[in-house]
């Protein structure tokens, strides 16, 4: 309540539910009961069902309260968090920024001239300004990758389907007991250390009903503990969509540390999916899924889909290869640094990279090529740009290997540090 006026991150309060809880937690560790968050405080992004509270996604007009917490949110209170209240987004969750007409604008900690990115950019903001050391999040285009690299903290976006999203739902979507795992979107953790975040995904991860009926998550072990037993793909350029300088060279400054340390590191592969393919394709399939519940996008036919499915599957095939014979590839998260809040229509706008304009929407480029074939990723700051703004990376891994990208983030904090907060 002391820091966040100009911030604006945690933009529904649940405080004196928080309260009882803390006071509930307290009793329980008295009486030495011992769960994996038990009394952590900690916010969700504004798009979970908290019961009582409504999700209105920053669509102005009437939101019904939510009868029951998303599932997401019933497995982190089961594990003893306490959630203080929900963080601030873009209008339907579509944006690199955070703002709508319910709640206003989200700033950056790091420069409040600078968004915080989006869609989960409250999540990210009320992270990098101390407010709360865990947050819940959701990615469907860089979603959590995105806020992440703009300000500094740690996310993952897991394996496509790990993570049940029911319960996180646009206003006016039944809320019903079964529901679909929507294409391409993940739900999943951000926190300011590499162990928080593996923490709670451990804690969240797994089938809902019915599925928990016939099936269980046994998730293989991470490859490696050692960083110098780690075999490392370094990807910095994309053919669609130009890279700032300042973020390449962030990359490469960590691939010859990791060198450094012992790591093999690699700087091509035949078997890397074709990036501009897949980039076209996760468009494709990310327009046609957003026409279905906002005006954006464009529609496809369901033969246009099977078609970009298979693509889909022939560059997961290629991912498979590719992790036979390394472990991680590290890329940039994002193209630039933190940009200046904009909130001129969406085609008004362009995605600047070192002076020079490009289109607004390709700077999801870099989080595609995890996003459609449901790869695990994690987000993790690597340094800060002559201007004081975090510079992020992010880990892509095997299909359902999340445990190594987050123990090669953990890897890497242990031997080159993590960011100086704001304010810290």
């Amino acid at each position: 309540e002391a820091g966040d006026g100009a911030i604006n991150a945690v933009v529904v309060r649940d405080v004196e539910r928080a309260r009882e809880a803390a006071r509930a937690a307290d009793a329980a560790r008295a009486a030495g009961e011992d769960r994996p968050l038990l009394g952590v405080p900690m916010t969700v992004k504004e798009c979970y069902d908290l019961a009582g509270l409504p999700s209105t996604w920053g669509l102005p007009g009437p939101a019904q309260p939510a009868a029951e917490d998303a599932v997401a949110v019933q497995r982190l209170k089961a594990a003893g968090a306490i959630v203080l209240g929900k963080t601030n987004t873009p209008v339907m969750l579509a944006d690199w920024q955070s703002f709508n007409p319910v709640y206003g604008l989200t700033r950056n900690p790091w420069n409040l001239e600078r968004s915080p990115g989006g869609s989960s950019g409250g999540s990210a903001a009320a992270l990098a300004a101390g407010f709360v050391p865990l947050e819940f999040g959701t990615d469907l285009s860089g979603s959590l990758r995105a806020p992440a690299a703009f300000c500094g903290v740690l996310a993952h976006k897991p394996t496509w389907g790990l993570v049940p999203n029911r319960g996180c739902a646009p206003p006016g979507v039944p809320r019903l007991p079964i529901a679909s795992q929507v294409d391409l979107a993940v739900a999943g953790p951000l926190a300011r250390t590499a162990a928080d975040l593996a923490l709670a995904f451990e804690v969240t991860a797994g089938p809902d009903a019915p599925m928990r009926t016939a099936w269980r998550l046994e998730l293989p072990p991470q490859r490696h503990e050692r960083l110098a037993d780690f075999r490392v793909l370094v990807v910095d350029e994309h053919p669609l969509v130009r890279t700032a300088s300042e973020v390449r060279a962030a990359v490469q400054d960590r691939a010859r540390a990791l060198e450094a340390a012992g790591c093999t590191v690699l700087r091509c592969s035949e078997h890397l999916p074709d990036l501009a393919k897949a980039g076209e394709t996760f468009a494709t399939l990310l327009f046609a899924l957003m026409q279905a519940d906002t005006e954006m996008g464009a529609p496809i036919s369901h033969g246009e889909w099977v078609r970009a499915d298979r693509v889909r599957l022939s560059m997961a095939a290629r991912w498979r290869a590719l992790f036979g014979t390394v472990d991680v590839v590290l890329t940039p998260a994002m193209p630039t640094t933190a940009f200046p809040h904009d909130q001129r229509p969406m085609g008004e706008r362009a995605l600047v990279v070192d002076g020079e304009a490009g289109p607004y929407e390709t700077q999801s480029l870099w989080c595609a090529l995890a996003g459609l074939t449901g790869q695990p990723a994690t987000a993790v700051p690597l340094d800060l740009s002559a201007e004081g703004l975090p510079i992020g990376g992010q880990i892509v891994g095997p299909l359902y290997e999340d445990r190594t990208t987050l123990a090669f983030a953990a890897a890497m904090e242990q031997a080159f540090g993590g960011l100086t907060y704001p304010g810290a």
